[in-house]
């Protein structure tokens, strides 16, 4: 997990250091927006911090690093009013909120594909069934049916049993 600070105030290698050792995270210092276009295309990062002075004197810069930040969390603090303990925990929280909205969103997904295999299991169930109490049936084709009722209903099962365990550790 690596930040970027986009900043060119004076001291700041010692708030990514301090930034660092708190948080645990590497962190890289860019004095302006070339340097940091340059870092974001060299890397991804969890965040990119910019300077508030920054973003007022040049919003176009500041415009294009929120464009090229991808998956990174845009946080725009003023370096000059801010100490290292704000930036420590405006970046730490906007670190958490990032972490609960992939878990939301890995849970959101995982529900989505639930639904939508149960929704073919079922599908599959009842075509099988529908099938197999048709008007004559050849035999290796009934067979194959049978086969396929099967590995649906078994699917079925497996499916409600993954459900029961995710709510349950999920409450």
């Amino acid at each position: 997990m690596n930040i970027l600070l986009v900043t060119g105030i004076e001291g700041a290698k010692n708030c990514a250091a301090v930034l660092a050792a708190e948080l645990g995270v590497e962190v890289e210092v860019a004095a302006g927006r070339k340097e940091a276009l340059a870092a974001l295309r060299r890397s991804e990062f969890q965040a990119v911090v910019v300077d508030e002075s920054l973003a007022l004197c040049d919003p176009a810069a500041a415009e294009a690093l929120w464009q090229h930040s991808g998956l990174a969390i845009p946080l725009q603090i003023n370096f000059a009013l801010s100490g290292a303990a704000r930036l420590i925990r405006e970046v730490r929280s906007a670190l958490h909120r990032r972490e609960r909205e992939q878990m939301l969103a890995r849970r959101a997904a995982a529900a989505a594909i639930e639904t939508e295999l149960k929704s073919t299991v079922a599908g599959l169930l009842l075509h099988s069934e529908l099938a197999l109490n048709g008007s004559e049936v050849p035999r290796p084709v009934a067979d194959r049916l049978r086969v396929v009722l099967e590995l649906a209903g078994s699917l079925r099962q497996q499916l409600n049993a993954a459900g029961e365990t995710h709510r349950q550790s999920a409450a």
